[in-house]
């Protein structure tokens, strides 16, 4: 029985240190296109609105009704200790901190991870990716390349997005049941707010950029087995896409705080 289960989990761990390689690797593959021209920068543009406009919906809700369950619950607490009316700097705080950078990676990735790993694994098993290099384009700068710089760009101005709507949640929830007018709402808000609180949480969202496009992009490009491959290749890249996150947010946040205390 433990022989088994410590087989098991070394396996386990084997075949994730062999994942992490491969992405690895595929990752530099794609740096290594960017050495030369061209760079397609209007494929970039493109995939910035695929990715990011028609994901803005998706993020904006998501954030505002977190806002909203935030104050909700954070107000019950403070006002244990008559400190209701901070629930403005406390759903600031934790917006930007951390939830809007969480909640907009993982949209995205919900999203956006679905969509590359789709139609990459189309390409892939209808021969459209060979057809590219039969026609002299390169089909890791083209299809790969861009839609990781997409990702990278976007996702912070999503992350700005994200902030706001939250706290403008809370701000309904604090006027409404609190009794707080907007106004000092607002000055509670920002009095406790800095650079250092805003920008680490927006800066590690490219770092969620090159995830999901890495990602989503590597299993597509890798996708096998026809149009099974495909489904699988989709739910593998959303899967995996934010359980990396998950992962890379502990250890980002725990740098951010070593450099910015």
């Amino acid at each position: 029985m433990k022989e088994g289960l410590f087989y098991r989990a070394g396996h386990q761990t084997m075949a994730f240190i062999d994942y992490m390689g491969d992405l690895f690797l595929f990752w530099v593959d794609s740096c290594r296109s960017l050495l030369h021209p061209p760079w397609f920068v209007r494929e970039v543009i493109a995939q910035m609105y695929h990715l990011g406009v028609k994901s803005f919906t998706l993020v904006v809700v998501a954030c505002f009704a977190v806002g909203l369950v935030l104050a909700m619950q954070g107000i019950k607490v403070l006002s244990w200790f008559g400190a209701a009316n901070y629930i403005a700097t406390s759903v600031a705080m934790s917006f930007v901190r951390e939830l809007g950078p969480l909640l907009a990676g993982i949209m995205v990735a919900a999203r956006g991870g679905a969509g590359m790993g789709a139609e990459l694994g189309s390409m892939r098993v209808t021969h459209q990716l060979d057809a590219l290099t039969v026609s002299a384009v390169n089909p890791m700068k083209y299809l790969v390349v861009t839609r990781i710089l997409a990702c990278m760009l976007v996702l912070p101005l999503l992350t700005v997005a994200a902030n706001l709507v939250g706290i403008l949640g809370g701000m309904v929830i604090g006027v409404t049941q609190v009794g707080m007018t907007p106004t000092y709402y607002y000055t509670l808000t920002v009095k406790y707010l800095t650079l250092k609180d805003v920008l680490p949480g927006i800066g590690k969202t490219s770092i969620f950029g090159l995830i999901v496009g890495t990602v989503g992009c590597y299993h597509g490009y890798n996708t096998e087995h026809g149009t099974f491959g495909v489904g699988q290749a989709t739910k593998t890249a959303v899967v995996r896409s934010i359980l990396l996150i998950l992962i890379a947010d502990v250890f980002l946040t725990k740098l951010t705080l070593l450099l910015w205390p």
